[in-house]
């Protein structure tokens, strides 16, 4: 079987791929390892991709591709720590604008993050940064959505 040409799938294709990248393997964070690989050489015009996981009120990093990121992001604080505080998806076209934004790469100008939950629980979050404004539209967020979710149901 020949490698699959990532950079090359079909936004449906891609989530097939991550279906069976994960399916039934027992360890959450091989499976994160695995699909910020894959979604990071899917998707264009990224310069970091990855998950930070709850810890209490706290985001901590986990599985990621790009450039080396902050550690822990209190709840509440830039935009991924109000995603998991008000457990909803934020998409922001211009991260400078954004109250409290927290700069981990002064690259980043767009930022989409996705609670992960599990039993209402919100287990982190996938966070997705640009360095282009305005670069993440719906169906850029409907497709991370349904990454979530095959995520979701492994974790």
């Amino acid at each position: 079987m020949a490698e699959p040409q990532y950079g090359k799938m079909t936004d449906g294709e891609c989530l097939e791929a991550l279906r069976s990248l994960v399916a039934d393997v027992p360890h959450p964070i091989a499976n994160l390892a695995n699909a910020a690989s894959l979604l990071y050489l899917h998707t264009d015009r990224l310069n970091w991709l990855g998950f930070y996981l709850t810890e209490g009120e706290t985001l901590v990093l986990g599985p990621f591709q790009g450039k080396p990121a902050c550690i822990e992001i209190p709840f509440g604080k830039g935009v991924c720590g109000t995603a998991a505080k008000e457990n909803r998806t934020v998409r922001v076209e211009d991260v400078h604008l954004f109250p409290g934004h927290i700069a981990c790469d002064s690259a980043s100008a767009s930022e989409l993050v996705i609670p992960i939950r599990k039993n209402g629980r919100i287990l982190g979050v996938l966070d997705i940064d640009s360095p282009e404004k305005g670069r993440f539209g719906d169906g850029e967020e409907a497709f991370f959505t349904e990454a979530v979710k095959i995520l979701e149901k492994e974790l």
